[in-house]
């Protein structure tokens, strides 16, 4: 090694640090709140309310969070229960019609 062209920088080190630190987060969870206030003249115009959770997926059922499973744009599983419902409304609303139709021949 030269003084004028440093070595390979030392990142193996730090590398293993950070997936310590990433390992123990998702291992044990990490939960940021705030809230944001808008006020005029005493007035609340407006209130934001955040909640960010880090943790592993496992880690999150643990505590009771599992929104995703049953949010249709994140879970085929829920958006086959959400399509399969408005098919099971859409059939009866089909045969009520029909029944009405009869009904008035």
């Amino acid at each position: 090694m030269t003084p004028d062209r440093p070595g390979p920088p030392a990142t193996t080190a730090s590398g293993a640090n950070l997936a310590d630190i990433l390992e123990r987060v998702l291992d044990k969870g990490v939960v940021i709140a705030g809230d944001i206030r808008v006020n005029l003249l005493d007035i609340e115009l407006l209130t934001i309310k955040l909640r960010l959770v880090v943790a592993s997926v496992d880690k999150a059922k643990e505590m009771g969070i599992d929104w995703w499973e049953s949010d249709p744009a994140l879970s085929s599983g829920a958006r086959r229960r959400e399509l399969g419902a408005e098919n099971e409304r859409l059939r009866a609303r089909v045969a009520e019609l029909e029944q009405h139709r009869e009904e008035h021949r």
